[in-house]
């Protein structure tokens, strides 16, 4: 079987989530046994100092027999954060020129000690 033949076997099903500088690859793929599976793969963008760029990819594999209890978990985790979290997106804090809309120098100790969030590291998965 040459090269185009696998790769015609290989992706069987996709679909695309772009997310800024981050995009989702969802793609069923086959086994040798011919039965299928889902591959996740993360791609996100990384612009170099001199202008250009490289991506940085995460894949996960999910098969047929772990669909139930991953999307079981899946659906728990989500609900669980918009519940939490409410579907505002936060993440803009952490942008180099983000301002601040709000004025933290109210005086309650409880409150300015808290954690900031340009104090957390952004980790990679490579890095662990």
């Amino acid at each position: 079987m040459n090269n185009y033949d696998m790769m015609e076997k290989e992706e069987i099903f996709s679909k695309v989530l772009r997310a800024g500088r981050r995009t989702y690859f969802f793609d069923v793929r086959a086994t040798k046994a011919e039965d299928y599976y889902l591959t996740i793969t993360e791609s996100k963008k990384f612009t170099n100092d001199d202008g250009s760029f490289h991506y940085k990819k995460h894949k996960i594999y999910i098969y047929k027999e772990d669909f139930a209890e991953f999307k079981e978990i899946l659906a728990e985790m989500t609900d669980y954060i918009i519940n939490e979290k409410g579907n505002e997106v936060i993440s803009e804090r952490h942008q180099k020129d983000f301002k601040k809309e709000y004025d933290d120098t109210s005086g309650d100790t409880e409150v300015n000690a808290e954690v900031k969030p340009e104090s957390f590291t952004d980790i990679d998965f490579d890095d662990i």
